[in-house]
């Protein structure tokens, strides 16, 4: 009979052939998949819009008319270069993630081929894709005083093929009533600043105010692009500037007298924050500490505008060290977390430094389902926390209005995750804390909640010996997990042992993106192939490989206490409960390592509820079809110690105490392996340390801040167990109430609140 065809069905496996992303390794594509089903080159691109990307894989017809669609609804043009390859522009999109497109090659009546562009947050595309504005404080500052002169744009001439260019300005604005249905967010061209340039990568100019209201926009955005397309035409190839305060462009009254302007904006936009609901009560508390912020890597990441790994350049934060950003927003305002902390480790509260950490009415990174204020992308944060700090800190001196609408939050209401581990060929500490080794072959369920449906599960595979011979004990070779109707992520080694990750099937490319915003959840790569999975309950996975096997961590919120089972346990505070079996029997914590090999064995997975790729013939045979707990697989539970074999001396020297070290070097007679182990081993430990600092208490007390007397003053701003407080009278006045404060164990101070009277 004849084969099905692709076309319009890329992503679906058919009657004779398969269109899924998983065919080819598999050997049963249909024969124009590679056709109907796009790769493309680059793969990301700003939300701007404008990118030009090439289709990788398919020749079209050099007549053809193109027409690329994205989300089934946004049109733009493509074309077909001398060289027969085709190649769409990006549009302007208000959203970040992956958008399918589709291509038509007869004008737009069928639209057959179809791919995915990743659409990227605005600073998280290369600087050079993006035209420079040189020396970026002079065009945010231009017009305050000693703030004059040329401003000059740079850009690389050879990412527009043309010999002349436009220079548009751009306004970004936000329409309709706050938090309601016809709240919108809208780009719109405003007027063009040079038309019909050279295309040289440079030009200076003296800027002058606006005409007409093009005044009255206070944030934009530059696009260069072709000067033979009309000005502010939508979705064509485009370069881009970062976005700014268009200090640069405002009308004369704000040059007359910049601080007067900026300080009316100031109490306007005081008195418009008056009016909308306060989205402080549902933001998530800070970490107590710097070491927890680095640790609760689930619910927090690096805020790149202080990092400590990039040496502390910390400019709106003096005296910060580090900041992070909580990586959700909260459920109904979609307000964003910030939390900064200074080198003792402390955190630091804007009531006693400007370096002190501000949340966000809307969220930096924006957040689903995107599309609308205040959950834009960078942009709804730019209008609510970023245009309003210039008002009020950078162009006029009324700071005390942004810190009284955007106070840090203190660590009160913080509690710490719970953190569980697998490592090595394979050794388990549960969230409760108990340690075991299970080396059963096959794919297990590590941890399944009922609380938000997640389910993290882990595949085992026979270690080799130096030699190539089969050892009988075996390593986590890939973890695959979901939340809800998450996209699934898996890590796994390749069967050349290199490490991979899967979005659905799809193994990820991250040469253009370490960050990627998915369908419940958010993606992170580091350099080192470390990788973060954070979903949308606070929930976070974190997988590097090392030694061959993976090491897994699983961080939880607290409030998936009483709600986990699988290999990492009853997440409760009680180990007994640790061995729970799917009947909901347990077993004795003193089990035999035989017993617990039955244990592990009940949590095999089964193919309906298995979250696993397989691509390759290996896989469906060891498997899919296999069973998925090894019975006959029998590994060593025992290791025998002989004290002739030279290597035992090593051991003994590399591992000090460590048993799990020492169980994996004498099963796998290899002392690299040993040291893995005992690394991961350690980091798990000083993983539980950082969350809990105090071990005497479960969690961080904060006694939450406190302010000087009227007419004195105060020594000391930690406010955590233990922390003094001091307190003075200015001249002429004398200390009534407590000299000093201790934060107790209570979570009180102790003593009275001071005041000073004359």
């Amino acid at each position: 009979g004849a084969q099905d065809s692709c076309s319009h069905r890329c992503g679906e496996l058919l009657g004779t052939c398969s269109c899924q992303v998983t065919c080819q390794s598999l050997g049963i594509c249909c024969p124009d998949y590679k056709e109907f089903c796009l790769q493309i080159s680059p793969y990301s691109g700003s939300l701007m819009g404008g990118k030009d990307f090439l289709i990788e894989n398919t020749a079209f017809n050099a007549s053809s008319v193109l027409t690329c669609r994205f989300k089934k609804k946004i049109n733009t043009s493509g074309y077909v270069a001398t060289d027969g390859k085709a190649h769409c522009i990006s549009p302007l999109l208000y959203e970040t993630g992956f958008i399918p497109f589709e291509v038509s090659t007869d004008a737009g009546l069928t639209f057959p081929y179809s791919g995915t562009w990743l659409s990227v947050h605005h600073s998280k595309v290369s600087d050079g894709e993006k035209c420079t504005l040189v020396n970026e404080t002079k065009w945010q500052y231009y017009g305050t005083p000693n703030t004059d002169g040329n401003l000059t744009l740079t850009w690389a001439h050879q990412a527009l093929a043309v010999t002349s260019i436009n220079i548009e300005v751009w306004g970004y604005q936000e329409t309709g009533d706050s938090y309601s249905e016809n709240w919108l967010a809208e780009w719109k061209y405003l007027y063009t600043l040079a038309k019909e340039i050279p295309n040289t990568g440079n030009f200076s100019f003296i800027p002058v105010p606006a005409k007409g209201n093009y005044s009255t926009w206070d944030f934009g955005i530059l696009r260069i692009t072709p000067s033979n397309y009309c000005d502010g035409q939508s979705n064509i190839p485009s370069i881009w500037s970062s976005e700014h305060a268009l200090a640069w462009h405002l009308g004369k009254d704000f040059r007359n007298d910049p601080n007067a302007w900026a300080t009316a904006k100031c109490i306007e936009w005081d008195r418009k924050e008056e009016k909308l609901p306060s989205f402080m009560e549902e933001i998530i508390d800070c970490p107590c500490t710097l070491a927890q912020a680095r640790a609760d890597t689930g619910r927090f990441h690096t805020d790149y505008g202080c990092d400590i790994e990039k040496g502390s350049v910390c400019t709106y934060h003096p005296g910060a060290v580090h900041c992070v950003r909580a990586v959700q927003a909260s459920p109904r305002y979609a307000a964003g977390q910030q939390c900064c902390y200074d080198s003792t480790g402390t955190q630091i509260l804007t009531r006693d430094s400007t370096g002190g950490s501000t949340p966000d009415r809307g969220h930096d990174w924006g957040s689903p389902p995107f599309m609308k204020p205040p959950r834009i992308p960078g942009f709804s944060h730019w209008l609510y926390d970023v245009i309003s700090f210039y008002y009020c800190c950078l162009w006029s001196d009324n700071c005390h209005f942004y810190m009284k609408k955007r106070p840090s939050s203190d660590c009160r209401t913080y509690r710490p995750p719970r953190a569980a581990s697998a490592f090595g060929d394979p050794h388990f500490v549960t969230f409760d804390g108990l340690n075991f080794t299970f080396k059963g072959q096959g794919e297990y369920t590590l941890v399944e909640s009922d609380l938000t449906s997640l389910r993290v599960q882990g595949r085992t595979q026979q270690v080799h010996f130096p030699n190539g011979t089969g050892a009988q004990v075996t390593g986590l070779s890939a973890v695959a997990m979901r939340e809800n109707n998450s996209d699934v992520i898996e890590v796994r080694y390749s069967e050349d042992l290199n490490l991979e990750v899967l979005l659905n099937q799809k193994v990820v490319n991250f040469s253009e993106q370490s960050w990627m915003d998915l369908k419940g959840l958010f993606l992170h790569s580091t350099a080192d192939q470390n990788i973060t999975v954070m979903f949308s309950s606070g929930s976070g996975v974190e997988i590097r490989g090392s030694g061959g096997f993976l090491t897994l961590t699983v961080l939880l919120p607290e409030n998936f206490m009483n709600h986990t089972q699988g290999l990492f346990g009853v997440m409760n505070g009680n180990i007994e409960d640790e061995y729970t079996f799917r009947n909901k029997t347990t077993m004795s914590v003193h089990a035999s390592p035989q017993q617990l090999f039955e244990f592990g064995a009940n949590w095999a997975v089964e193919n309906g509820t298995s979250l696993f790729t397989y691509d390759t013939e290996f896989l469906l045979n060891n498997f899919f079809y296999g069973e998925k707990h090894n019975a006959s697989f029998l590994p060593v539970f025992f290791p025998y110690e002989d004290p002739a074999d030279p290597l035992i001396k090593e051991m003994v020297l590399l591992c000090d105490s460590d048993p799990f070290c020492r169980f994996d070097v004498l099963t796998t007679s290899s002392l690299h392996v040993g040291i893995s182990t005992r690394q991961s081993h350690q980091s798990h430990k000083l993983l539980v340390e950082n969350l809990k600092p105090d071990m005497s208490l479960l969690l961080v007390i904060s006694c939450g801040w406190l302010d000087h007397p009227t007419n004195g003053r105060k020594n000391g701003t930690a406010y955590l167990l233990g922390s003094t407080i001091h307190f003075i009278c200015n001249q002429g006045y004398e200390l009534i109430g407590s000299k000093e404060r201790i934060c107790q164990v209570t979570g009180a101070w102790s003593g009275d609140t001071p005041s000073c009277i004359p």
